[in-house]
């Protein structure tokens, strides 16, 4: 069976700097996958070439065993490939309640539609309340967004994610910028995501790498410097010389 999500030898530069070096790499279907490295490793990058908000220079992604390396963003995200952002991309206005229905009626082809028909679709209700109380926003769910503790909204950002019900979903550092007293939540919720979701994890937070990941990738300089289990990357005296033991990457 093919993988959930595979890179062969993909390529990215940037007039004479390259950004990623023929980077391989296999997420199989159902993984907690992390991919860890210094600033400048080249994470976003990555991250970009996979969603296709970059054009590769060289090298495939495949989607399921689909050759997706010339489909655009909206066509990787309508075969199952989601994705969360550094910084957190919500309508700061509308409430968790509203910004979750919007997102399960654009799934359904209902797009604005949704506040006509969702006293008539039983389903979209359910799955809003379902995703509102699997992200821990029952309490702030009819609250606007800007005013939501950080936490919440990163939470809600995972939530909206999932709602676009991806086979795929990559976590670009879903813990920056959350306070200290709110990380025990997100990390209590990503470790209750379900295992028919294959994500890659990309974070700073080794903290939540550790407890997360069961594979972990280092890349360095846009290469492919390591991988194994979260015990052997730990182990690994190359690693930590370049990433784990530095302080300045901490």
């Amino acid at each position: 069976m093919s993988a959930a999500l595979q890179t062969i030898n993909l390529e990215k530069r940037f007039g004479g700097l390259v950004a990623t070096n023929k980077v391989s790499l296999v997420l199989e279907h159902g993984a907690r996958h992390a991919l860890i490295g210094p600033n400048g490793a080249g994470k976003t990058t990555f991250v970009n070439l996979l969603t296709g908000v970059l054009p590769t220079d060289g090298g495939r992604i495949l989607l399921d065993g689909e050759d997706v390396t010339a489909r655009s963003q909206i066509q990787r995200a309508r075969l199952g490939l989601g994705r969360t952002f550094q910084i957190n991309q919500l309508f700061a206005a509308m409430t968790p309640v509203e910004s979750i229905g919007l997102a399960v009626s654009e799934r359904m082809g209902g797009g604005g539609d949704i506040w006509r028909r969702l006293g008539s679709r039983r389903d979209i209700l359910s799955e809003i309340a379902e995703l509102v109380e699997r992200f821990r926003l029952t309490d702030v769910m009819d609250q606007p967004t800007r005013a939501l503790p950080y936490g919440k909204q990163r939470l809600l950002e995972i939530a909206l994610a999932l709602a676009g019900n991806p086979r795929v979903l990559l976590l670009d550092e879903p813990a920056a910028g959350v306070p200290e007293a709110e990380r025990g939540e997100l990390l209590e919720t990503l470790a209750e995501l379900p295992r028919d979701v294959s994500i890659l994890l990309i974070e700073h937070d080794m903290d939540l790498v550790f407890s997360f990941a069961e594979r972990i990738t280092v890349l360095v300089n846009g290469t492919h410097f390591a991988e194994g289990s979260v015990a052997e990357i730990m182990a690994d005296a190359r690693v930590q010389e370049v990433y784990l033991g530095s302080d300045e990457h901490a």
